[in-house]
């Protein structure tokens, strides 16, 4: 079993990858079979679960939860206080290719990458794709499953393939009482 040696500090797994270069804030904990690479910068007490890639230059705020197997992509920003679910996919490229016009394999500089925001307390569920550019609002709420393609107003709430809003998340609430 894993545990902390101090709360204060930043936990790693020992069969996480953390490349050198990369911020971790007080109290963060990354999971086994993770992959953060160089230049990502992590908040404070971040849970990020197992299998979770996280690419360069991301940058994550504090209190978040990255649950298991999500995969978040440069130049993604992702506010305080997001839930990102199990599977979800926060993308980079809208038109991807694995080879330029010419037929010549694609290098990095060969393409431009498009973030995916999500504003401060917003939650993306389990297995969902977000394809960049795109905006997700602070407290915005993405259905499991959707793939969203625009993006989504503060407080909404948003299903289906593609994406689209069916109520306000405070609306929508009070349906359930």
């Amino acid at each position: 079993m894993n545990s902390f040696t101090n709360k204060n500090e930043a936990w790693v797994s020992p069969q996480a990858i953390v490349e050198d270069g990369v911020s971790l804030g007080l109290g963060t904990q990354v999971w086994e079979f993770t992959k953060i690479r160089s230049g990502a910068k992590v908040g404070a007490n971040v849970s990020i679960g197992q299998a979770v890639y996280i690419g360069p230059g991301v940058v994550i705020g504090d209190n978040c939860k990255i649950q298991n197997g999500a995969q978040i992509y440069e130049p993604a920003i992702i506010g305080e206080g997001v839930f990102i679910g199990p599977g979800a996919i926060l993308t980079n490229d809208r038109h991807p290719s694995a080879v330029n016009m010419d037929g010549s394999k694609k290098r990095s500089d060969d393409w431009t990458r498009a973030a995916v925001t999500v504003g401060d307390f917003a939650s993306v569920g389990a297995g969902a794709i977000c394809l960049a550019p795109l905006n997700i609002a602070s407290e915005a709420q993405v259905g499991a499953g959707a793939v969203v393609t625009r993006d989504v107003e503060g407080r909404a709430l948003v299903l289906g393939i593609p994406a689209r809003p069916v109520n306000s998340r405070s609306e929508f609430a009070k349906g359930d009482e």
